[in-house]
């Protein structure tokens, strides 16, 4: 299934792609130009399509459990001062979205949409320590129906041009549905109040709308 979000590039590179092919072919060109170039178009063609690639997943809705926002590794867990909505220590585990992952985005918690900002910014690479709060992103915060209150930001990378977000405040939110997109290469940060027992690993990958990354204790 492709995401929505792929439509109009898809049908371009179709169209660009098969143009080139025929113009080459058009010319005359060597049979081994005109193969390597139908290769190339191929290759790319299938590139574009995998990253726009919507699986459908099954998420364990549980109020108790934060489920990771996206396909990727984890490569963040720590303790921070979250500068922008909380002002105070939070928890922060953060997922590296490869362009070959799946990069449609979705609530890891339930709850109502308290706060959602888009931010313009650079394009540090996604691994990048200042990345989280210098760079293209978009934070939202859901309160839980227990409370809870998780921030989670979508972060672009030095390939991801564009975030799309699909929530305003006043929303409901939906363990493990959509709530937005990044597209080519990007990271998502969560933060979790102290003292949430968080399940995922340092380098351990994790997929959206499954993966169990953390526990509420209270």
């Amino acid at each position: 299934m492709i995401h929505r979000e792929g439509y109009s590039l898809i049908v371009g590179a179709t169209i660009i792609l098969g143009a080139l092919s025929w113009f080459v072919c058009f010319l005359g060109a060597p049979m081994w130009l005109q193969g390597f170039v139908y290769l190339l178009s191929s290759v790319v063609w299938v590139l574009i399509v995998q990253f726009f690639r919507n699986p459908g997943r099954t998420t364990p809705k549980n109020p108790k459990h934060v489920i990771a926002p996206a396909d990727g590794k984890v490569v963040v867990i720590e303790e921070v001062e979250e500068t922008e909505f909380f002002k105070d220590r939070r928890l922060q585990v953060s997922i590296f979205m490869s362009p070959l992952n799946v990069h449609l985005n979705r609530y890891p918690v339930g709850g109502n949409v308290e706060y959602v900002k888009y931010h313009p910014g650079l394009y540090l690479v996604a691994w990048h320590p200042k990345s989280s709060t210098e760079n293209e992103r978009t934070t939202v915060v859901v309160k839980t129906q227990a409370g809870q209150q998780v921030l989670f930001r979508q972060i672009a990378g030095a390939l991801a041009r564009r975030i799309k977000y699909y929530c305003k405040p006043g929303d409901i939110a939906e363990q493990g549905s959509e709530m937005g997109f990044i597209k080519f290469g990007s990271r998502v940060d969560v933060f979790l109040p102290l003292g949430t027992k968080i399940n995922a690993k340092l380098n351990e990958v994790v997929k959206g709308g499954e993966s169990i990354i953390a526990e509420f204790t209270a």
